[in-house]
């Protein structure tokens, strides 16, 4: 990489890695924020769904955007909105500038995210220096997560929760102030539209998802707010399909999702993230309702999973180079699978711990295997002007399986509760267990229909030169 290349990178990836971070860093001090600004405990989890259904709703609409109006452009507004709301999150003194403030964050999110990815792809060309930034970014953007939470633990007990938001507002100046000397504009050549029905409907529609999912892990599947916002999400993407068929400029042209690669890829994204944030949800249930653990403490042990993710994003471009991006996705959920498998023997004894840290370490690596190869996948072999629709794609996969994969496992975990009439140690144990079994077979499951599905894209859809 040349220098400008090298602090290009270094620019957006510190974007990505804070904008994941964002995800999980007030997760452990939700309690101590309701206590300070006035939320009821029933209303704390808006403080975390604020943020994650701005920032999967609106993924696709503003990766379009920044195809129109420039990624740069749009890459410095999203940062400087991400500066303010985590501002304003700081200084919150009632609970509906906190929610206001995470919508911020959300909607900053949904415009960074990809407009740094297109901006990320159009600096380095398809091949082993592409494959090696994408490697780093999707292992920095696993990372963020587990960080979230040893981060949130670290301040909240340190300092004060407020500090969650402030940490941001320092690394979005440096960002704006070094990005304009090494980032060049990047948009498509020739003109299009945006489309408007399109991307009402499809942002709409994810909406509405990502509420029925979080509904249904704070309730049920069966409560009648949960069902009423599936099937609305349902409706909404029908007719968006609808809405793409006859659109002049379609948001999502119908024939970039029935390439294999696209559609696969995306759906190996879509997995990759909800097997392994769920796991992390899953893993902390154990720590402190089985084990015992503090927050801080549970926190803390994901440390070794951060570290796993780390590895697995600099194997990624290696094992790509060596069996290809097909074969990446389908040993990672392999591997993946059976790291979540053996962690079905875990016990109450806290000698278990050992089983925890190395299974999670493995399974975080081979995560981070299949999270490179669907990036490089969802990506790849396409002209410039569909980049910032793929990264779009891509983005909300990413989005959307961080989202999903909590509510999934919970209602599961949920379940095993409701039917052994306690939540005791042992009633934990069980259901955090029956869940991880959903978890490692979701991981073969993949493994299965990519390695059947998933071709290699026609000669003639690779990028321009």
């Amino acid at each position: 990489m040349t220098r400008r290349q090298k602090t290009a990178l270094s620019v957006l990836l510190a974007a990505s890695f804070t904008l994941a971070v964002d995800f999980s860093i007030l997760n452990v001090a939700l309690p101590a924020i309701g206590a300070d600004v006035g939320f009821t405990l029933e209303n704390l989890q808006w403080i975390a769904t604020a943020f994650s259904l701005c920032a999967a709703g609106f993924t696709l609409l503003f990766g379009r955007v920044a195809d129109l109006a420039g990624r740069r452009r749009m890459f410095f507004i999203g940062m400087a909105l991400l500066c303010a709301a985590s501002l304003a999150g700081g200084l919150a003194l009632d609970p509906a500038l906190l929610i206001l403030a995470r919508v911020g964050q959300g909607i900053a999110t949904a415009i960074v995210v990809p407009s740094a990815l297109a901006l990320l792809l159009g600096s380095f060309p398809e091949g082993r220096l592409r494959e090696k930034a994408l490697g780093l970014n999707g292992s920095l953007m696993a990372a963020g997560f587990t960080a979230g939470a040893i981060l949130g633990g670290l301040l909240t007990d340190l300092l004060s929760w407020r500090w969650a938001f402030f940490i941001n507002v320092p690394v979005a100046v440096a960002v704006l102030l070094i990005a304009p000397a090494v980032l060049t504009e990047s948009r498509p050549s020739g003109k299009t539209r945006l489309d408007v029905p399109g991307a009402v409907t499809v942002t709409l529609g994810l909406l509405a998802l990502v509420f029925g999912l979080s509904n249904a892990a704070e309730h049920s599947w069966t409560a009648p707010l949960t069902v009423v916002s599936l099937l609305t999400s349902l409706a909404l993407i029908v007719a968006f399909v609808a809405i793409e068929r006859r659109a002049d400029s379609p948001l999502v042209p119908l024939t970039v999702l029935s390439r294999p690669a696209i559609a696969w890829g995306n759906i190996a994204g879509v997995l990759a993230f909800v097997t392994e944030t769920s796991l992390v949800f899953l893993l902390t249930l154990y720590l402190q309702r089985v084990l015992g653990y503090s927050p801080l403490g549970a926190g803390l042990s994901f440390a070794v999973l951060g570290l796993g993710t780390v590895l697995g994003g600099i194997l990624g471009p290696k094992v790509i180079a060596r069996a290809g991006n097909k074969r990446a996705i389908v040993y990672g959920f392999i591997v993946q699978a059976l790291a979540t498998g053996v962690l079905v023997l875990l016990t109450p004894s806290a000698a278990s711990l050992a089983l925890l840290l190395i299974a999670s370490f493995i399974g975080g690596a081979a995560n981070l295997v299949v999270i490179v190869g669907f990036m490089v996948t969802a990506t790849s072999g396409l002209p410039d002007a569909e980049q910032g629709l793929a990264t779009g794609l891509a983005t909300m996969s990413q989005q959307i399986g961080i989202t999903m994969g909590i509510p999934v496992m919970s209602a599961i975990f949920t379940a095993q509760l409701l039917a052994a009439g306690t939540s005791d140690a042992p009633a934990v144990l069980h259901g955090v267990i029956v869940a991880i079994w959903v978890n490692a077979g979701l991981c073969l499951v993949t493994a299965l229909l990519v390695a059947v599905f998933l071709r290699r894209p026609a000669p003639e859809t690779r990028r321009a030169a």
